[in-house]
């Protein structure tokens, strides 16, 4: 059911038996719940890697049913990244994706992984994992409006910008692509106040991992796999921020935040900013009442 990654942060963090109870509710099939979860939502995020092996998280939007479940183990979605999107290469043959899609209106979340294939104007993915998460740290927000307008150009760097960490500084939402050894691809959520996800330098940032679900996906794919993506979105301005770096877990929890069983911290390698990139518009957030 899990990895030797996975299951060295479940056994350190003494949850092992948690993780066994809580693993059971995988499956290798799509439930009629999750089918009918997924035809609601107006965006997913998507982790792999590009050519070079970097890992990204790239948000994929349309209207409601452009993800639907064909049968229980595919799924297609009708739509592609944007060109300046660095994951625009990468769906072009068979690959390992993460997925997740989070509805952030009513705090409910679900995940899959498998390999997708590309389809003509979208991608392909046939289930390997398929499993629900619960709605802690999750902001409830509403979506606004839809954007027709036209996105700026991407801007490209190797370290954060001073309003490049204002925006990171801002969130209490990010993703996460992580892999395990063997490439298979997992993307996750995180959420809590403004200011969890801390900018330590231009080219570092921390995070504090609070208690879940106890499987540790992504903690037990960075143990074993530290190439990681980010991506950070200002909901009100549709602008995106997508990093890939290297992360490493922080067990020591002394001067940690409140709540946190460990923390990560992360090595930007290369940033890439996309003004009104994502054409949906959320409003002010309630946030969790689960954050520390």
């Amino acid at each position: 059911m899990f990895h030797p990654g996975e299951l060295a942060v479940q056994q350190r963090l003494g949850q092992a038996g948690i993780a066994d109870r809580v693993g059971r509710s995988i499956r290798t099939g799509i439930p009629a719940v999750a089918a009918d979860f997924l035809a609601e939502q107006p965006m997913v995020v998507l982790a792999a890697a590009d050519a070079a092996g970097r890992l990204w998280a790239s948000p994929l939007t349309g209207p409601a049913g452009f993800v639907h479940a064909i049968d229980d183990t595919t799924i297609d979605i009708a739509a592609l990244p944007g060109d300046d999107d660095p994951l625009s290469g990468a769906l072009t043959g068979a690959i390992a994706v993460g997925m997740i899609a989070v509805q952030a209106q009513r705090r409910r979340r679900m995940r899959v992984n498998g390999t997708a294939t590309p389809l003509p104007g979208g991608v392909r993915i046939t289930t390997e994992q398929v499993y629900a998460n619960c709605p802690k740290y999750i902001s409830r927000r509403e979506i606004r409006a839809v954007s027709a307008g036209q996105a700026g150009p991407a801007r490209h760097g190797t370290e954060l910008t001073a309003e490049q960490g204002a925006m990171i500084a801002a969130a209490d939402t990010f993703f996460v692509a992580t892999a395990d050894a063997d490439g298979h691809a997992d993307a996750s959520h995180r959420g809590g106040n403004p200011g969890f996800l801390e900018l330590l330098s231009p080219t570092r940032l921390r995070w504090p991992d609070y208690r879940g679900n106890s499987m540790f996906m992504t903690l037990g794919n960075l143990a074993v796999h530290p190439r990681c993506g980010l991506l950070i979105a200002d909901w009100s301005t549709g602008a995106l921020l997508q990093l890939t770096g290297r992360a490493e877990i922080i067990w020591d929890t002394a001067d940690l935040t409140t709540g946190a069983q460990c923390a990560v911290d992360y090595t930007v390698e290369q940033v890439i900013e996309r003004p009104g990139a994502l054409p949906l518009r959320f409003g002010a957030p309630e946030l969790s009442p689960h954050n520390p």
